[in-house]
């Protein structure tokens, strides 16, 4: 899978906040936006009668200031999310619409490692499963691709759109690894091609699907 690309503070902002559902991020942008003007209007305190009390005036300036500009921009990143969350759900289930369509080998290949991962983490979501794409964001996945969570357990997903090599046992070891780490209840290696005899024991023996 391609190296995914840095993004700017905000990006990821927006990123995480999209990852809520759309009906969560709406009441949040309306709810930031009153919290914040109620304390960006606030009356300034009264010049200091003594020395030691002008930090908290400049304190209280700077909180201030920062609810003065955060009145607008978290409201913004709200409902950014919200509507990147729409989007991404239309896609989502239009993507797995045209694949169930046309269930084939050809199908899966013709997919890129984004649309693969986004039909994956689809699945899933309708087998019960809570899903969270962690591609992209903030520090290194680990190469996990999906975190799912069912009945207080998590488990691990790497996607592999691999069209001519197969999965080898390495990549069975390592997700094994993130899961040990990450205390996870079990993991999935999905791939659109082929695993090795050698990974598919492994995974047997590590319970690994």
């Amino acid at each position: 899978m391609p190296r995914k690309k840095k993004h700017s503070a905000l990006e990821d902002t927006i990123e995480i906040a999209s990852r809520l559902p759309w009906w969560a991020g709406l009441p949040l942008a309306v709810v930031s936006y009153f919290g914040l003007h109620a304390l960006a209007v606030t009356a300034p305190t009264s010049a200091p009668a003594m020395p030691g009390e002008l930090g908290n005036v400049v304190v209280g300036q700077m909180f201030r200031t920062m609810a003065f500009y955060g009145q607008y921009l978290l409201p913004a990143i709200f409902t950014l999310g919200a509507l990147v969350s729409v989007l991404r759900r239309r896609k989502r289930a239009k993507l797995y619409q045209d694949v169930a369509r046309t269930p084939s080998q050809q199908a899966l290949e013709s997919l890129t490692w984004h649309e693969f991962e986004l039909l994956i983490g689809e699945w899933f979501r309708r087998q019960g499963y809570a899903v969270v794409e962690t591609g992209g964001v903030g520090e290194p996945d680990g190469g996990i691709d999906l975190v799912l969570s069912k009945q207080n357990q998590t488990y691990l997903v790497q996607c592999k759109q691999w069209k001519a090599l197969q999965v080898g046992v390495t990549v069975v070891r390592e997700l094994m690894g993130v899961m040990a780490v990450r205390n996870a209840n079990g993991g999935f290696v999905v791939t659109s091609g082929r695993f090795t005899d050698e990974a598919r024991r492994f995974a047997e023996q590590a319970k690994i699907t």
